[in-house]
């Protein structure tokens, strides 16, 4: 028994605008990167699909190409918005190579009397396509819930059922019985459908996660810098610092300050001043671990937690940073300040993050006394007295 191919791809139709003018008024709504990239896959797969239905008509000859490239652009625009929980894009030309051999494939093999014309790419780009969207589902970190997991497994079954399609096309052909009653266009409109009821149903919790993850970024970050504001640094640390402590380890803490900031802002304007801070951002950025935490702790002031680091690590650190700081091209007329830098570290493992910071203020004074675009240690002999100072 076959499936009649245009009823169901009417059907398919009915579904996919539905969906669409839901899930637009989502994204109108959320603005979320995701429920764009879905929006526009659902429009590509329901004007593809529309396409589809003017074969054996005199518009076959364009309108099955064109099916076939917008199809294979909603599966990678499928693709794009899987990247983009993962707080990834998609480069343009990414999303253009499926579409485009999809393309040629299918106005060299005579449309216009081969409904099947680029049926070989177009099936290959399709399974590419969404194997490529299972696996960033897969990946996603996700703190609320674990929707993308399905997600994932359903995509990942689609892009199979596809490579049967092109395996069997490929073997014999899409006139044979196999590919007619299990590969054909009636089957996979149908599981087509079914697939976009179920993604397009647990895209709300994606999208959530996406929004929350949003929230939560702008309330713990820097909105100039991107690095973490103070609040969001004394929280993190201060509980690192405790894992470290439960284990035997230490840390070390650097406090950082732009040397005559304000003259920077006085003689350029402020706009260069917020370029100065960035540079140092991503200069602290460039020359510290994945593990290590970076907050904004006032103005032009930052404050560095180091993980297991020693004293001489985190010294080592606060030079490159100054070495990254000077290489940054500035704008025109514009010289980057100079950098003062306070280090301390947890030896004895028995100071907590409040005591640190004190210490490594105090070194920091230390380090403008001296002059400025220095480091200056709370072990160094000029700063011998800072721990007690810190500690009266």
């Amino acid at each position: 028994m076959e499936l009649d191919a245009f009823s169901v791809r009417v059907a398919l139709g009915v579904v996919t605008v539905t969906l669409l003018m839901l899930f637009c008024t989502s994204f109108h709504r959320t603005r979320s990167p995701y429920a764009g990239w879905w929006s526009l896959a659902l429009l590509e797969f329901m004007a593809g699909n529309a396409a589809f239905l003017l074969n054996g008509t005199s518009h076959q000859v364009w309108a099955n190409p064109v099916g076939n490239v917008l199809v294979v652009a909603g599966a990678f625009s499928v693709w794009a918005g899987a990247k983009t929980l993962r707080d990834r894009k998609a480069k343009l030309w990414q999303l253009a190579v499926g579409p485009a051999v999809t393309a040629i494939a299918s106005f060299l093999e005579s449309p216009g009397n081969n409904v099947w014309s680029g049926g070989f790419v177009y099936l290959a780009m399709m399974t590419v396509g969404i194997a490529l969207a299972a696996y960033d589902l897969w990946f996603i970190k996700s703190s609320h819930s674990q929707v993308h997991r399905a997600l994932s497994i359903a995509a990942g079954l689609l892009a199979a059922y596809y490579l049967g399609r092109w395996v069997v096309y490929a073997l014999e052909g899409p006139a044979s019985y196999t590919f007619r009653t299990y590969f054909g266009p009636g089957p996979s409109a149908l599981i087509s459908m079914v697939l976009l009821v179920t993604v397009s149903f647990s895209m709300t919790a994606l999208t959530s996660d996406q929004l929350i993850k949003g929230l939560r970024e702008r309330a713990t970050r820097d909105h100039l810098t991107g690095l973490l504001n103070r609040g969001a640094f004394l929280d993190l640390a201060t509980t690192e610092l405790d894992r470290l402590h439960s284990t035997g380890s230490g840390a070390a803490v650097i406090l950082a300050d732009l040397d005559h900031f304000k003259a920077v802002n006085d003689e350029h304007g402020h706009g260069a001043g917020d370029v100065a801070l960035r540079a140092f951002a991503e200069a602290c950025s460039a020359s510290v671990r994945s593990t290590d935490l970076i907050g904004r702790y006032g103005g032009e002031e930052f404050v560095l937690f180091l993980p297991g680091a020693t004293q001489d690590r985190a010294e080592n650190i606060a030079t490159e940073i100054s070495r990254r700081m000077a290489e940054f091209p500035a704008p025109g007329g514009v010289v980057f300040p100079t950098i003062s830098y306070g280090v301390t570290s947890s030896i004895p493992a028995s100071a907590d993050l409040n005591f640190m910071i004190e210490v490594a203020d105090a070194a920091l004074y230390s380090a403008k006394a001296q002059g400025r675009n220095r480091i200056v240690g709370a072990d160094r002999p000029e700063a011998a007295t800072i721990a007690d100072e810190a500690r009266s």
